[in-house]
C-alpha cells in the first residue's frame, strides 16, 4: 500500500475548497472511501450535497455547525454555541482518523479555526500526529500556522490577482 500525504491548501485565493473536492472525487473515481467535514460554512452551504447522491462514489460530507450563517455574522451567544458544535466536528474527525474510517478526509477550513481562536495548534497537531499512512489527508483555510508545517507533507498557496495586478 503506498505511503499517503497530508496536504494543505491555504492562501487569500478562491479555490481552496474546489481543489481539495476535485481531489476527493478523484480518489472516490479509484474506489477509495472519502469523508469531506466542513467547518465554518454555516448551514447555508450546502452545494456540495450533490456529491453524496453519486451511486457509484463513496463521499460522506459532514457539518456540525447549526446555525443558517456562517460564523462571523453570528452574535457573541450564537458564536458560543457554534463553537460547541465545531469542537463536537473536530472530535468527530478525531474519531475517523483514529478508527481510519476512510482512504481519504477533507477538513474544510479548519485552518480557520485556528485564525478564530476556535481551535488550538496542539489540537491540530494531535490530530496531524493520530494520521496512518495509508490516509490521504487535506486540510483548507486562508492561511498555515508555522507550528503545523513538520505535520504535512506539501502546502499549495492559491492567490488570486485583481484585474488591476494583471495588466
Amino acid at each position: 500500500m503506498e505511503k499517503e500525504i497530508t496536504e494543505v491548501y491555504c492562501g487569500n485565493g478562491r479555490g481552496k475548497t474546489t481543489l481539495a473536492i476535485g481531489q476527493a472525487l478523484r480518489a472516490s473515481s479509484q474506489g477509495k472511501s472519502v469523508i469531506i467535514i466542513q467547518f465554518l460554512k454555516g448551514n447555508e452551504r450546502r452545494e456540495l450535497d450533490f456529491l453524496e447522491e453519486l451511486d457509484q462514489l463513496d463521499i460522506k460530507i459532514f457539518r456540525f455547525e447549526k446555525m443558517e450563517t456562517c460564523y462571523d455574522q453570528l452574535n457573541e451567544e450564537e458564536q458560543a454555541e457554534e463553537e460547541r458544535n465545531i469542537l463536537n466536528g473536530l472530535n468527530f474527525a478525531r474519531k475517523v482518523i483514529a478508527t481510519q474510517e476512510c482512504d481519504f478526509l477533507v477538513l474544510d477550513e479548519i485552518l480557520g479555526l485556528l485564525d478564530k481562536h476556535i481551535a488550538t495548534v496542539d489540537m491540530v497537531v494531535g490530530l496531524l500526529k493520530q494520521k496512518d499512512e495509508s490516509m490521504h489527508l487535506i486540510l483548507t483555510g486562508n492561511r498555515v500556522d508555522p507550528g503545523i508545517l513538520d505535520y504535512v507533507d506539501s502546502v499549495t498557496t492559491i492567490t488570486t490577482l485583481g484585474r488591476e495586478q494583471n495588466s
